[in-house]
């Protein structure tokens, strides 16, 4: 029993490393589904067990802020926020200022990789139609997207998580997070200003892209006033009541989509359409996979052995490394599900959160949110390779976590 377990945990983390299995149709979602799918088969995990694995106030926060941010896609708010932006009659370096406050602003509170697939497409377009190289404002998007993220405990699916899973106060989290998140988006804004100083205006070769991106604006989801202002106002009533009041946020904020669904002119197929429901999956396949090795003990002795070596892993200087090294690796959600347990410091939640989101701007792998922008650039024409987005986010990512890393030895100290 324990063998198979290990088997297929090692299999499972195998496909989180290279983003899915060789030889087979397979991606990170299918891997982790599979995994749990083996193990309640082989029967190693009961099905009254896989159900208690899976951490459902998780799963429902994630599923309702889907369908928050999808009514705002579909009511044409990201769009409209994206093409105001662009068209601000401000400088190169001052308009990437405001891109990187406005989406790191979003992202705290409708995820990352929400405002990423909503923004990314517009904003290139814009640039193109404005003449200036989308690349640093795409790169921009990406990072501050990711810093912007950690801002709050339901920015984006790992930190719903780790504030789910610890229990973690939204304000208390909140008032820990404020400094090193800003003092992030600034350190964003600055180095991708230094890197393309002088080097705004477009390629001659992008240009070409211009007349397609102007028809292309026809497509946009047309802006609805009301339909925005519903999901506005939800959000802004869900973070009032994830800020004063006891109740649990997953049930706040599943009554909030459950209102948003009742709508007149919004399809629910629309909305549930635009539901992220591979992420979901994903979660429930590793919660069954995890729960089963955390089960046979092999975790806890690993532990206690790198203990008595002099290694241990609880203590925030360690754990803080160790999370930047195996979100690079397994990506973020995996990495956080197996540290989980690691955290037993006060601090260690907000040291997984920050930690985790911030090692996502490293390289293009590092985060859903890199992927979608690099995706729709190679739509536009714009071609963003590991090599380019690296000569940002490796500084990114170093600086931003020096950071947060100065923030918590301050606060530990």
């Amino acid at each position: 029993m324990t063998t198979t377990i290990v088997i297929v945990f090692a299999f499972v983390y195998l496909g989180m490393i290279l983003g899915g299995l060789p030889f087979v149709q397979l991606d990170r979602t299918g891997v982790a589904l599979l995994g749990a799918i083996v193990l309640v088969a082989l029967g190693d995990v009961s099905l009254e067990e896989a159900g208690r694995s899976v951490h459902a106030p998780t799963l429902i926060l994630l599923f309702a802020f889907m369908v928050l941010s999808a009514q705002l896609r579909l009511g044409g708010f990201y769009t409209f926020v994206t093409y105001r932006l662009a068209t601000l009659p401000l400088r190169p370096p001052l308009l990437l200022g405001a891109l990187v406050l406005v989406v790191g602003a979003l992202s705290a509170v409708f995820s990352n990789d929400i405002i990423c697939l909503a923004v990314a497409p517009v904003l290139a377009d814009g640039c193109l139609k404005r003449r200036l190289d989308p690349v640093p404002y795409l790169l921009a998007l990406a990072c501050a997207a990711n810093v912007g993220s950690a801002l709050t405990l339901i920015g984006n699916p790992q930190i719903m998580l780790i504030g789910e899973s610890l229990h973690m106060s939204f304000g208390g989290y909140l008032r820990e997070a404020m400094l090193p998140v800003l003092l992030g988006l600034g350190a964003t804004w600055a180095l991708i200003v230094v890197q393309f100083r002088g080097r705004w205006d477009c390629p001659a070769e992008l240009l070409a892209a211009r007349a397609e991106g102007e028809r292309r604006e026809e497509g946009y989801a047309h802006f609805d006033p009301w339909q925005t202002a519903k999901g506005l106002i939800v959000a802004a009533i869900l973070l009032v009541v994830f800020l004063t009041a006891p109740w649990p946020r997953e049930l706040a904020a599943l009554g909030g989509a459950g209102l948003l669904l009742l709508s007149r002119k919004l399809h629910s197929r629309h909305m549930l359409g635009l539901v992220d429901w591979e992420l979901l999956v994903l979660f429930v396949g590793l919660f069954v996979v995890n729960r089963a090795l955390q089960e046979t003990g092999l975790p806890a002795e690993a532990l206690k052995t790198l203990a008595e070596a002099g290694i241990d892993l609880e203590r925030p200087a360690l754990l803080f490394v160790t999370t930047f090294v195996l979100c690079n690796i397994v990506s973020n959600v995996p990495a956080v599900m197996l540290l989980l347990p690691l955290a037993t410091h006060p601090m260690a939640g907000t040291l997984l959160a920050l930690a985790s989101t911030l090692a996502g701007n490293l390289f293009i792998v590092g985060s859903i949110a890199n992927i979608i922008v690099v995706d729709a650039a190679g739509r536009r024409g714009v071609r963003i390779d590991w090599r380019r987005h690296a000569r940002v986010g490796v500084p990114v990512t170093f600086a931003t976590l020096a950071i947060a890393g100065a923030y918590l030895w301050l606060r530990l100290t």
